[in-house]
């Protein structure tokens, strides 16, 4: 079968990074961050989807092309092998076994039929309400997550109970290598090259989110911010470092178990300092954080314990001056304050990093 060299790239940010890539953002992590523990929110990135379990993979990109080889020494796999041209050639899984690359309504679906699950990247659109030049949305005010994740930091403290539901990105992207996040455009001049690549019709829920991102990547800082789009493990690292020094720990939420939005009660409290960049997961057909350094924060781990006796260990950012904020950012609606008038405190989603000095 043969199909247009980009669909191999939906392909490779869900499959095939597998191995060789996540191998080389991980000794890249251990030879720039060798005393830092990789936090699950960022190892599981580079972990393969199920239905690749006990196969191997390689991963070659070079000059004009990139092969691929995945699957077992008796020859039953995937094989894609991309030249000069404009084709690439997949062969997957025993004789008359396939694989299928196709858009669904929610994304782009990759589907192996030797094992019958399919890996979905999906996307939907709307305001990330951790950037907090955008004003919420109607939608963000009803049945929205995150907007119990915003507190303010008069409740910090032992005892307090609030109603919270941890969530994380349903979509199961992967970091791209970043020799080929780099060779990927991420500009919204090139949006639809973009959405070629990966299959995307435009005017669809999913062209409009991977627009969003781009957008929102390329918007002016608000005044005490420094950000920044990293496309890959290692760009990422390297933003981060750049800001806080190489000396840093990565913290992200943990939560013992999936639960839905309960009453949970504050049982400790640890405070990791007032220097943080934050990275905070996308929604994008792979793995993109949006990282930014801002003046005037307090991070801290927060350990909860749910009503139904789930423990959560939460980062949180406390945010000492808002008034840059766009007044009518989620926060102020939810809070029922304004820009500027006291500490905005926020718990990060479990797919999201902080990044504190040690």
């Amino acid at each position: 079968m043969e199909f247009n060299v980009f669909h191999f790239l939906a392909i490779l940010s869900v499959a095939f990074v597998a191995s060789h890539a996540a191998q080389s953002s991980a000794d890249y992590w251990r030879s720039v961050l060798p005393n830092t523990p990789m936090p699950k929110s960022i190892s599981q990135l580079l972990q393969s989807p199920e239905w690749m379990d006990d196969k191997s993979t390689a991963v070659d990109v070079g000059e004009g092309n990139v092969g691929v080889n995945t699957g077992n020494s008796d020859g039953t796999g995937t094989n894609v092998a991309v030249g000069k041209g404009s084709g690439v050639g997949v062969v997957a899984g025993a004789p008359g076994e396939k694989t299928d690359v196709g858009v669904g309504k929610g994304g782009v679906i990759v589907r192996s039929d030797n094992k019958g699950k399919p890996v979905y990247v999906g996307v939907t659109p709307g305001p990330d309400p951790f950037v907090y030049k955008y004003a919420a949305s109607a939608a963000q005010l009803h049945d929205n997550p995150n907007v119990a994740l915003f507190f303010l930091e008069k409740d910090l403290h032992q005892g307090t109970n609030m109603n919270l539901h941890f969530t994380r990105h349903a979509s199961p992207t992967t970091f791209l290598p970043r020799k080929v996040a780099e060779s990927i455009p991420f500009l919204s001049n090139k949006l639809p090259e973009i959405l070629h690549k990966f299959s995307v019709k435009q005017n669809t829920l999913e062209s409009e989110t991977i627009k969003n991102t781009l957008s929102e990547c390329e918007a002016p800082s608000i005044e005490g911010e420094e950000k920044y789009c990293a496309t890959s493990l290692e760009n990422m690292i390297d933003f981060s470092t750049s800001k806080l020094g190489e000396k840093v720990n990565a913290v992200s939420t943990v939560v013992e178990k999936e639960s839905k939005m309960q009453s949970y009660r504050i049982v400790g409290l640890k405070k990791l300092g007032k220097k943080a960049v934050i990275c905070h997961k996308q929604k994008y057909p792979y793995a993109v954080f949006y990282c930014h350094k801002t003046n005037n924060v307090k991070a801290y781990t927060v350990s909860l314990v749910g009503n139904d006796g789930t423990k959560a260990k939460a980062a949180a950012i406390c945010h000492t001056d808002t008034s840059s904020w766009n007044p009518k950012h989620l926060a102020f609606q939810v809070l029922n304050v304004k820009p500027g008038s006291v500490p905005v405190c926020h718990f990060l989603p479990e797919d999201h990093v902080v990044w504190v000095p040690y």
